[in-house]
């Protein structure tokens, strides 16, 4: 199981599936390239001082360690955004999340990937794309949107 170290990486995940859990964020996103699950970790400074960012941390890397390698699936990024019931919760509970959490994740892939697949039955290309939508139309100017105008 190898890290995510660079912020193109983490970035790249952070467009992919958000799944919430008290001690942490999993955001996880499939590659193109099969290979093991890769992890990475980040806990902002609003959690706090660095002692507490780098014990989440510590936290998390075991509990990944640990079960991550036999829950996560294969050629998915996963970034853990530590937060902070992460310093008190249980490690049991911790791990538990974890695993829920990657289910979940893969449940949510798995979801995608058929929802493209029937997205356009005939094979045809929409607008932007396969499986893309057109955008959004403007919302109203801030003069249009005043009632009192």
């Amino acid at each position: 199981m190898t890290r995510l170290k660079k912020r193109a990486e983490f970035q790249k995940v952070a467009r992919g599936v958000r799944t919430p859990r008290r001690g942490f964020l999993l955001q996880s996103i499939r590659r193109s390239a099969e290979g093991d699950a890769r992890f990475g970790y980040t806990v902002t400074k609003k959690i706090g001082n660095s002692v507490e960012r780098n014990r989440i941390r510590r936290r998390l890397r075991e509990a990944v360690r640990l079960f991550g390698e036999t829950v996560a699936a294969p050629g998915v990024d996963h970034v853990l955004i530590g937060r902070r019931p992460a310093l008190t919760l249980a490690f049991d509970d911790l791990v538990a999340d974890l695993k829920g959490a990657l289910n979940a994740a893969r449940k949510a892939h798995d979801l995608r990937r058929a929802g493209k697949a029937d997205a356009n039955p005939d094979g045809t290309q929409g607008p932007r794309g396969p499986g893309r939508t057109a955008p959004a139309p403007e919302a109203a100017t801030p003069s249009e949107r005043r009632s009192d105008v």
